[in-house]
């Protein structure tokens, strides 16, 4: 393992991999953003698993958009072994000088090693194998303590490398993380408009709320959506609701519409009143575009969070085992909603006794919610 920096002259090719979930991938455009104001010469590819590929598209700042199908056992062992190859013999094309691995699945060791690219940067992975830590030149270490943003984690694989050293005594001033980046593109926002137009609301005049997740022990209770919902309303708000497609999301959004005394809108067109159900009726170019035109995000620990500070609008989050400081919204006013009553989370659990169920998110009260959504729209 190297530790000197690399020359930032010989670098005209990166490849920055990430296989995780949609809010992890989409924490990572602030590196595209930076390699590429730091060495505006070099091409910077990305790899990550096709359905979170949406976060990354129409970024200024990538070249080509890479991508593995992870649900392919219906097209048979020859179909996969030759989407693999197909993968792995167009990276070898791009001639990487630079590997960027921003997480710690396996995959990315020994297709960094397949890349041939000279240079190579992981993070450090207490445990893992002599393959792992001799497919990269240069590991950099998991900070220790005081938790550190999932944002400044990934960036830390420039430093790690000393290309931010290089930029800051280059330019003589202190490096400034990007902001998240999210395109929605031009589709998206003609479809949200006219979404929007039918249902007759005005952008930055409704309030977004995100409840669901697919891990449910970040969600908060369905009767305390209906309450906050009631007092938006009570203060002239419109509130759209949302979540990804799959049941159990858009389920729960149909309980939370279903237990309040106000009527949903669930057939394009109708008279609804003052909340609309959008849940599991846009992609996530669309929820991006809808997101923007909000004056507020109110949701949980989750992709939509992140795609509200990418777009710029405030948020109001609800957090319980995760932490916030290593999760939060980044760069956009917002509100953090926990209850420190429970001096245990942060935990990492998946719930109380990992039984799914996180006490310290369904304490937090309606009013609480309230206040700090109250605090943001005042500003």
């Amino acid at each position: 393992m190297l530790k000197d920096p690399i020359p930032l002259a010989a670098l005209h090719r990166a490849l920055v991999i990430k296989l995780r979930h949609h809010g992890d991938v989409l924490l990572t455009t602030p590196v595209f953003s930076a390699l590429k104001a730091i060495v505006p010469q070099i091409e910077i590819d990305a790899l990550v698993y096709a359905e979170t590929a949406e976060m990354l598209s129409l970024h200024p700042a990538i070249s080509e958009l890479h991508k593995i199908e992870r649900h392919t056992k219906h097209k048979g062992f020859m179909a996969q072994c030759s989407a693999e190859l197909a993968l792995l013999r167009r990276l070898r094309e791009r001639r990487y000088d630079l590997v960027l691995h921003l997480c710690e699945h396996p995959r990315g060791a020994w297709m960094t090693r397949l890349t041939g690219a000279r240079w190579a940067v992981a993070p450090q992975v207490p445990g893992r194998s002599f393959f792992w830590r001799e497919s990269f030149t240069h590991l950099y270490a998991e900070p220790r303590g005081r938790p550190r943003h999932t944002v400044e984690r990934n960036l830390d694989a420039l430093r790690r490398v000393g290309i931010v050293t290089a930029w800051e005594e280059r330019e003589n001033k202190l490096f400034r993380p990007p902001p998240l980046a999210l395109v929605p593109g031009a589709e998206a926002q003609e479809r949200v408009d006219t979404l929007l137009a039918g249902r007759g609301l005005e952008a930055k005049r409704f309030i977004l709320m995100h409840p669901a997740s697919r891990w449910t022990f970040k969600c908060w209770t369905s009767a305390g959506w209906v309450d906050l919902i009631q007092r938006c309303v009570d203060a002239g708000w419109q509130v759209v609701l949302v979540s990804g497609p799959a049941v159990e999301e858009t389920a729960m959004v149909a309980a939370i519409t279903t237990l309040s005394a106000l009527t949903p809108l669930s057939v394009p067109g109708a008279d609804s009143g003052p909340v609309h159900n959008l849940a599991g009726q846009l992609s996530l170019k669309e929820l991006a575009a809808l997101t923007a035109r909000a004056r507020l995000l109110v949701g949980v620990d989750s992709a939509p969070m992140h795609i509200a500070a990418a777009v710029g609008t405030p948020v109001v989050a609800l957090f319980g085992p995760s932490s916030e400081r290593e999760w939060g919204p980044w760069q956009v006013p917002h509100r953090i909603v926990s209850n420190e009553a429970f001096p245990c989370r942060p935990c990492g659990i998946d719930g109380c006794g990992g039984g799914k169920n996180a006490e310290c998110v369904s304490s937090i009260e309606a009013g609480k919610v309230f206040a700090a959504a109250q605090d943001l729209l005042a500003e």
